[in-house]
């Protein structure tokens, strides 16, 4: 379970969920500082793709409220899209619309957290969003955007 739950805390994406052929690595957040001068297969691909501006960003989303209207809790599992204040889909630039690819509880920072790609228009720290699930819309913020962990972002706990 700590797998999952940690997973989210920090930030760390998973092959199949958050990194995909759907996603680029600039996207996803991974780019490093450096690229090494040796070729390597993709190394074009990657240059331009680091050259543009991401039309997704991936975020760490928190739940607002879990409170469907017969008042139940309601805990999302992944898959739910992610709407507008006004309840549109979010779609992006190149058309992929917005979704949970994964979600969990996060104890550290005590609260449920989802990671979605979300345009880069609405990937803003502080946004505040809907997530539609089993037929509701629960309110979400958009904790980080980018690679940031939401728990110790400095990685200090890890290195003592």
């Amino acid at each position: 379970m700590y797998g999952t739950t940690g997973r989210l805390e920090k930030g760390y994406r998973a092959f199949g969920a958050e990194l995909t052929a759907d996603y680029t690595l600039v996207e996803a957040g991974m780019t490093r500082p450096k690229v090494k001068p040796q070729s390597f297969v993709g190394k074009e691909a990657y240059l331009r793709q680091r050259d543009e501006a991401p039309r997704a960003v991936l975020c760490t989303l928190t739940v607002d409220s879990h409170e469907s209207a017969d008042g139940s809790l309601r805990y999302m599992l992944g898959g739910e899209p992610i709407l507008s204040l006004a309840g549109e889909r979010l779609v992006d630039a190149k058309g992929r619309p917005s979704y949970v690819t994964s979600a969990g509880s996060g104890p550290s920072v005590g609260k449920h957290l989802l990671m979605a790609y979300l345009p880069a228009a609405e990937a803003v720290e502080g946004n505040s969003l809907l997530v539609e699930y089993m037929g509701e819309r629960f309110p979400v913020t958009v904790a980080v955007a980018g690679s940031t962990p939401l728990f110790d972002p400095s990685n200090s706990r890890i290195r003592s």
